[in-house]
């Protein structure tokens, strides 16, 4: 097994920022792990992960690559072809297989109630061409993102929440690398956003190594001790 400990890179998901993994990289610091909370740009899929790519490619050795929510969509395709990507780790995320979105796989199994809990901003996009970005209405963000959160601490990912773009979450996925990066999956059992269900084929489907953990989609938050153990497991497994 090598010496060196690989660098963690974590990927937030929509209505989130980096500030969302503060529990888990305090953690992984804690154990002598490299750690980078990248800002996910949430315009869009092939963009979004175009940019993390480039992020994972400029770290020297190892990386394992951790995403939440739609970020798991993001690292599905950002390592594809990145040989320093030694694991993924998939936080109450998206596993998307090829042409698949995160809206339809969102809609595959009963239980999202996040369509009603959005709030659409109309935006012109870079291209020029019409879109909307997408909030959690701050009055429904606790229960449906946050549910076992402190009430102080969701009112304040509400007001700080990152917007993604309609097109995002409808954009298609390219081959993903789980088909050939080994993959760990934390299934959050209380999640209003990804059904539980969706989560659990997911992770059969990718023949992924799966925890479930009592939890909201805000599990990162949560329960950063669960997320950062599961990190450990993928980094030592595949060190």
């Amino acid at each position: 097994m090598s010496a060196q400990k690989p660098t963690i890179v974590l990927v937030h998901g929509a209505f989130a920022d980096s500030s969302s993994w503060n529990g888990v990289v305090d953690k992984l610091q804690s154990h002598g792990y490299p750690v980078v909370a990248a800002s996910n740009p949430l315009r869009g899929l092939a963009g979004d992960s175009e940019y993390v790519r480039q992020l994972v490619a400029s770290i020297e050795g190892p990386v394992v690559l951790a995403g939440h929510s739609y970020g798991g969509a993001v690292i599905s395709n950002a390592a594809r072809g990145l040989d320093n990507v030694t694991a993924l780790v998939f936080v109450a995320a998206f596993l998307p297989d090829e042409g698949e979105s995160a809206i339809t796989l969102a809609g595959k199994f009963p239980g999202s109630t996040l369509g009603e809990a959005l709030h659409p901003v109309p935006i012109t996009l870079p291209d020029g061409s019409q879109g909307a970005d997408l909030y959690i209405e701050k009055s429904k963000f606790h229960q449906q993102f946050a549910a076992d959160v402190p009430e102080e601490t969701a009112a304040i990912m509400a007001a700080t929440q990152r917007p993604v773009t309609d097109a995002a979450l409808a954009e298609g996925s390219a081959t993903p690398a789980w088909k050939d990066v080994p993959s760990w999956v934390l299934v959050a059992t209380d999640d209003r956003n990804i059904p539980p269900q969706a989560q659990t084929f997911m992770a059969e489907r990718a023949e992924a190594t799966v925890v479930s953990v009592s939890a909201s989609h805000a599990v990162s938050v949560s329960r950063p001790g669960d997320v950062a153990r599961l990190i450990n497991e993928a980094a030592q497994a595949t060190g």
